[in-house]
């Protein structure tokens, strides 16, 4: 019978131990997805005419442009748009690696999560004229 109950034991606090860990895996997920849905990426063009904000979804979020664009045929501003918005999807990505690592270590599932965002944000776009 003593075996029987060390056993029980045994098993009951492996089971304690799994839902805390549950627990406090789910709680780390809710707060990096609250971090992430915070985050904007921002870049800027190398000659400051451009600076492009996108969201967490890296979507448009806000395009300032100077008046100094003016003086630039329109499909030159805009690749420098599409150029400073790829360098914005960087710098979200870089932020997004940094939160989600920092959450949730260098396990499998972080790296699930940023190459998922990597594979939205980072297409082959070629060489980006802005930097961040």
């Amino acid at each position: 019978m003593w075996a029987d109950d060390a056993v029980l034991d045994a098993a009951g606090r492996r089971l304690d131990e799994w839902e805390s860990s549950l627990a406090e895996r789910a709680e780390r997920a809710k707060t990096l997805a609250a971090r992430v849905q915070a985050l904007t990426g921002t870049a800027r063009s190398p000659d400051r005419t451009v600076e492009v904000t996108v969201d967490s979804a890296g979507l448009l979020i806000d395009l300032w442009l100077d008046e100094r664009v003016r003086r630039h045929p329109a499909a030159s501003t805009a690749r420098q748009i599409l150029a400073t918005t790829r360098a914005a999807h960087a710098n979200l990505l870089t932020q997004l690696s940094e939160v989600t690592t920092e959450s949730l270590g260098d396990d499998a599932s972080a790296q699930a999560i940023i190459d998922s965002y990597r594979s939205r944000l980072i297409r082959d776009q070629g060489p980006s004229d802005a930097r961040r």
